[in-house]
């Protein structure tokens, strides 16, 4: 079962180069508008087929999120990565509206992984 993890964590993992993955579950156009600072994207209807080539690390920590408290992309990105046998799946439920509102820094543009990006 997934974890959570707060915007201090989780900022602080992002300056002590913490080994994490860091997944936007919101839309592709989302992504590319603004994301969390190294975040990669991964739609969260597409996480079966996408985590295995993407994340292949299944011990590694993931940490997924979305746009807000009220978007349900994440849970279920966090879900599905359970049942995928990853280990350490922490979710931000609060997410980038929380990140943003909190001044910190975003990035734009496309995952240059993504398929058809």
């Amino acid at each position: 079962m997934a974890r959570t993890i707060d915007r201090g964590t989780l900022r602080e993992w992002m300056h002590q180069g913490q080994d994490f993955e860091l997944v936007d579950t919101l839309p592709r156009a989302a992504y590319e508008q603004h994301h969390l600072p190294g975040a990669i994207h991964i739609v969260s209807d597409d996480i079966e087929a996408e985590a295995p080539w993407r994340l292949p690390e299944r011990e590694r920590t993931v940490v997924v999120y979305c746009g807000s408290t009220a978007c349900q992309r994440s849970a279920k990105a966090a879900a599905r990565l359970d049942a995928l046998g990853y280990g350490d799946v922490r979710e931000y439920v609060e997410g980038r509206q929380d990140w943003e509102a909190a001044g910190l820094p975003v990035e734009s543009g496309n995952d240059p992984e993504e398929p058809h990006a």
